[in-house]
């Protein structure tokens, strides 16, 4: 089967799990069939050695998570609860509702979910003089901490995981073609990296036809700079944002 340009979103969901079964199911019930392929999955990348070295060079600090991922795997080191913080920042709704369900009920949570976001919430304006521990994975944007530095905030990292990437042949991006996906779901710049490297082929099918949907402007710049033509932003990474992006686009295509 050969995907149809004007047919119904038939998506790929590129997410690790459990995030791309739960994606799956929410696009299931609204009447979206999706492929699911992992690209990478999650190992737990800090000690608590790691955690408390961190800790004692802190003084109250703010503490900013960046991902379920990120509350998954340090809730493993240490029960969030217990650390020491002034104050907990949740980048998106859905590590805040992570957050939640480890019994932390007072939590920020900036208007728009992504650094800029982060960067704009009052009580991080006047932060000089304070420690901030931002709890991410191996790598990531560095937007959050050169801002909160430039305020004069004294920041630390603990990466609390790490990303395990796996070898995609050329076979199973065929596949996907034969399946007639004619939708990517991306929600990263690493992940729309390695995708577009592997979809890059002789035909342009990916690059040109394709629909890219894409969960921040941010990403969606980078797919523009690497060539491709049909980009559509959900302003949001959670899996509400992506069904009404993909509910707007069928009824375009009606």
């Amino acid at each position: 089967m050969v995907a149809n340009l004007n047919a119904k979103p038939y998506p790929l969901i590129t997410r690790p799990e459990p995030q791309a079964s739960q994606l799956a199911s929410t696009l299931k019930s609204a009447g979206f069939d999706s492929l699911q392929q992992t690209f990478f999955t999650y190992q737990a990348n800090a000690s608590l050695d790691d955690l408390n070295q961190v800790v004692e060079r802190c003084d109250n600090p703010w503490l900013i998570f960046v991902s379920v991922a990120a509350v998954k795997f340090a809730e493993q080191l240490l029960s969030i609860t217990k650390w020491p913080n002034r104050g907990i920042v949740a980048v998106g709704t859905a590590t805040e509702k992570a957050l939640k369900q480890l019994g932390i009920d007072d939590i920020l949570v900036p208007n728009r979910h992504n650094s800029e976001g982060v960067l704009a919430l009052e009580p991080l304006q006047n932060i000089s003089g304070h420690d901030v521990i931002i709890v991410r994975g191996d790598g990531g944007r560095e937007l959050i901490a050169e801002g909160l530095r430039a305020r004069g905030a004294s920041n630390h990292y603990i990466e609390s995981y790490k990303r395990d990437w796996q070898h995609i042949s050329a076979e199973q991006v065929a596949y996907w073609r034969e399946k007639g996906i004619n939708t990517l779901i991306i929600s990263s710049n690493a992940l729309l990296e390695s995708v577009v490297q592997l979809t890059d082929n002789d035909d342009n099918f990916w690059q040109n036809t394709c629909l890219w949907l894409v969960v921040s402007e941010r990403i969606a710049r980078n797919a523009k700079q690497l060539g491709l033509k049909r980009i559509v932003c959900t302003n949001g990474a959670n899996d509400q944002a992506i069904l009404s992006a993909l509910t707007q686009l069928e009824t375009i295509n009606d």
